[in-house]
Parts: C-alpha cells; sequence; structure tokens
C-alpha cells in the first residue's frame, strides 16, 4: 500500500467525504481530522446501493499514515444548483493558476477536465445509478480514445524522427556521392584536355610530314622531268646526224 494523504479539495475537483481510520478488524471509526458530512435522509438500501456504485466508478482511496491505514469514499452526498457553479468556477480558476494551455496537447488540462467529468458522474450517478454506469462507459471509451491517439502520436514522432535521421544519412551520402563524381569529372575533363593537345600536336606533326613528304616528290618529279628532258635531248642529239 503506498504512502498517500487525504485528498482535499485543493488536490481534485471530485468531492471526497472525510478520511476515516480502518482498523485491522475492519471495523470503521469515525476520523478525528473533521466530523462527517452531513448525508441526506435516504433510505438504507438505496444508499447502500448508491454508495456501491460510486466505489465501483471511483474506487475508495487508502494510505497508512503513522502505523493507522486510513480510507476516503467518495462523497454521496447530491449536488446542488450552486455546487454545479461552484465546480465550474473551480475548474476555471485551476485552470489558470495551473497555467494550462488552451490548445494542443496539455497533460494539465486534461487532468483537470477528467477531474470534472468524474464529478459530474458522481453528481449524476446519486441521482441515477444507471445513468451514472453508462457515463463511465464514456469515460472510459474517451480515455481508451485519447490514449490510442497519444499512442499514435508517439509512434508518428518517432517515425518521422527515424525518417529525419534517415534523411540525413542519405544526404550525407549523396554529398560524398556528388563529391566524388565532381571529383571523377574533374579527372575525365583533364584527360580530355591532355588528349586534346596530344591530338593536335599529332595533327601538326602529320601535316609538316605531309607537307615535307610532298615537297620531297615535287622535287624528286622536277628532278625526274629534268633528266628525261636532258636524256631527250641527247637521244635526239645521236639521231640527227645520222640523217
Amino acid at each position: 500500500m503506498g504512502e498517500r494523504t487525504a485528498i482535499s479539495a485543493e488536490d481534485t475537483l471530485v468531492r471526497y467525504d472525510n478520511p476515516v481510520l480502518v482498523t485491522k478488524k475492519a471495523e470503521a471509526i469515525s476520523s478525528p481530522r473533521g466530523a462527517a458530512a452531513t448525508q441526506p435522509c435516504i433510505p438504507t438500501e438505496a444508499k447502500r446501493e448508491t454508495e456501491e456504485i460510486l466505489n465501483a466508478i471511483l474506487p475508495p482511496k487508502e494510505w497508512e499514515e503513522d502505523g493507522q491505514i486510513w480510507t476516503q469514499k467518495i462523497s454521496s452526498t447530491p449536488a446542488t444548483r450552486l455546487d454545479v457553479i461552484n465546480l465550474q468556477e473551480m475548474l476555471d480558476t485551476r485552470l489558470q493558476q495551473r497555467q494550462a494551455r488552451e490548445t494542443g496537447i496539455c497533460p494539465v488540462r486534461r487532468q483537470l477536465y477528467t477531474q470534472c467529468f468524474d464529478e459530474l458522474i458522481r453528481q449524476v450517478t446519486i441521482n441515477c445509478g444507471e445513468r451514472g454506469l453508462l457515463l463511465l462507459r464514456v469515460r472510459d471509451e474517451a480515455r481508451i480514445t485519447m490514449e490510442a491517439y497519444q499512442t499514435l502520436y508517439c509512434s508518428s514522432i518517432a517515425f518521422g524522427m527515424r525518417k529525419a535521421l534517415q534523411s540525413e544519412q542519405g544526404k550525407s551520402d549523396l554529398m560524398e556521392q556528388v563529391a566524388k563524381l565532381e571529383a571523377e569529372r574533374a579527372s575525365l575533363e583533364k584527360q580530355c584536355t591532355e588528349l586534346k593537345q596530344k591530338t593536335e600536336q599529332l595533327e601538326r606533326r602529320a601535316a609538316e610530314l605531309r607537307a615535307a613528304e610532298e615537297k620531297r616528290h615535287q622535287e624528286e618529279l622536277l628532278a625526274l622531268k629534268k633528266t628525261n628532258a636532258q636524256l631527250k635531248a641527247q637521244l635526239e642529239g645521236i639521231i640527227a646526224p645520222k640523217k
């Protein structure tokens, strides 16, 4: 059993009775902490049934203090119109005092509205137990839905963080790949420039060789023509005296 203290109006919006000291034999003794709340004149059976439903909806609080066991049950006193107005004012005051956010996810705001809804269930249950049990189902369904949304929200945040980390890792890999490709491109451009220079040199050398070859060919052709002319002249000189 955890160490707890009595629940006061400053701790929760739900209305509780004064704490009661419980003996080992489960005999209740009136608590010296305060006088018991004034109870309306309700038939014993109806009162017992209402208290059982209230205890099932909002279980009593128990704690140990100075070796003694204390219990504090939910109040079975019916609420008046003034009580509802005070509840609304207390809710607004607590929201301001605890600086609850008006929008978005706020644990403080959710806690206070949950306490307010529990108090409304208590008030309704005293007048009609079946209606209180139905409101209990609505409360539990809303709580399950909220927890599902919270789980989904946490999962989406984790998923987004994983995707962000993966994108950062992918970005780093892409940057490295880009740097590698740029270095490879620079190397290829350098090789291309060198090959162009070699090609130009080879073309110039080929042109020079071709020009030299043509010049030599022309010189040989002229020499052969000159020799041919000389031989032809000599031949004509030999043939002419014989005639």
